[in-house]
């Protein structure tokens, strides 16, 4: 399965709790921290619902 790493670049401050807690499921903390997770449909939903917040690349 590809893989895709995940970007906090803004900071969730001031945003809807929601999406507070959508950037703390993908398990990103503080701003610029990355993670690589496994590309499918829920993860795919999670970065749908913060994609003002974090950037998003494939890694090979």
């Amino acid at each position: 399965m590809a893989k895709i790493k995940i970007t906090l670049s803004k900071s969730p401050i001031g945003r809807k709790p929601e999406q507070r807690k959508t950037v703390v499921a993908l398990g990103l903390g503080k701003l610029n921290s990355s993670v690589v997770r496994e590309d499918n449909s829920a993860v795919r939903g999670m970065i749908k619902a913060v994609s003002h917040l974090v950037t998003v690349e494939d890694v090979k």
